[in-house]
């Protein structure tokens, strides 16, 4: 009987498991050679299931406080470079049954399935962030300049500025408003064009504050008159209030506040500084609301070698003679 030519690697093959890949990771970028994105259809869709995947991504987080944590967490410096990789690892569901588990055993693989969930979780925002640059990247190279791809370019701004991620927003908003003449004018195809005058004033208020607050660069950042809040911030900085830096924190919205944050530090340096210079003691309480940080925090983070007796924080003492 004679066999049959090919059979036994055709079998192999058929008995092989499917690559599953990440709808996110299946475009590469434009830039690097991608056309497909190029193709409105596509940058339709694509951007439909950037959308959905961040929707999914809010609901499994659960209350605000824990995505606010999520955002706060992520650091640029390692999620960029392993979110290519990210849809490559093996979860608990793909590891072989045992025949057998022991209660510790069931713990341990419990365990395993919420390490990995979190972990999921964690590098999904690192995932739309390169998904939408690679969106970004098809919008530019059609030269698309519609009401969708201001769209795009917004919404990378908005997650860019909650992440942190100034390789995203900052980009994309000076795109906004290089490729247009302005908010709210529908007569020009021109992404800045498509936005409102509210959206527009948004974008400039991101822009600002970043200049100010991240770059430290207040000549970038003129006083606008458009946005009260922004000018109050940079009124605080010029001035190094922290009592009114504090209060329009506080006032701001969380986007904003973000943004502020890449400032926070220095105020809280010179809000201890000036404790320093005017004090002996101070009560712990008082401390804390006018940095803004737990006591254990500026010991850690900002080096702070008082002591404290109780609730009260001995900030020098007075040397007998």
């Amino acid at each position: 009987m004679q066999r049959k030519q090919g059979r036994g690697p055709s079998g192999l093959q058929s008995r092989l498991k499917p690559v599953e890949l990440d709808p996110l990771a299946e475009y590469g970028l434009p830039s690097k050679g991608e056309k497909r994105l190029l193709v409105h259809k596509i940058q339709e869709s694509y951007y439909a299931l950037i959308a959905s995947r961040y929707l999914a991504f809010c609901t499994a987080a659960g209350d605000r406080d824990n995505l606010q944590k999520q955002f706060a967490g992520l650091s640029l410096s390692n999620n960029l470079s392993s979110s290519s990789s990210a849809s490559q690892q093996l979860s608990v569901d793909q590891l072989p049954s045992l025949p057998s588990l022991t209660a510790t055993a069931q713990t341990a693989l419990a365990g395993a399935s919420a390490s990995s969930a979190e972990e999921k979780q964690r590098d999904t925002l690192p995932q739309l962030l390169f998904a939408l640059r690679k969106l970004r990247e098809g919008l530019v190279s059609a030269d698309r300049r519609d009401h969708f791809a201001a769209q795009v370019f917004l919404f990378s701004v908005r997650l860019g500025v909650l992440t942190g991620a100034y390789e995203t927003y900052l980009p994309a908003g000076l795109h906004l408003l290089r490729c247009g003449g302005g908010g709210g004018n529908t007569d020009s195809p021109t992404p800045a064009a498509s936005l409102t005058s509210v959206e527009h004033h948004e974008v400039v208020s991101y822009l600002v504050l970043d200049a100010a607050c991240r770059r430290s660069d207040l000549s970038a950042a003129p006083l606008r008159g458009d946005d009260k809040h922004v000018d109050a911030a940079l009124a605080a900085l010029v001035s190094d209030d922290w009592v009114a830096w504090r209060r329009v924190r506080r006032q701001v919205d969380g986007y904003r506040a973000r943004l502020m944050g890449f400032a926070e530090a220095r105020m809280v340096g010179h809000t201890l500084k000036a404790f320093a210079r005017a004090y002996l003691t101070v009560p712990l309480a008082v401390l804390e609301e006018q940095t803004g940080c737990e006591w254990e925090e500026l010991r850690g983070t900002y080096g702070v070698g008082w002591e404290r007796e109780g609730e009260k924080v001995v900030i020098r003492r007075v040397q007998g003679r």
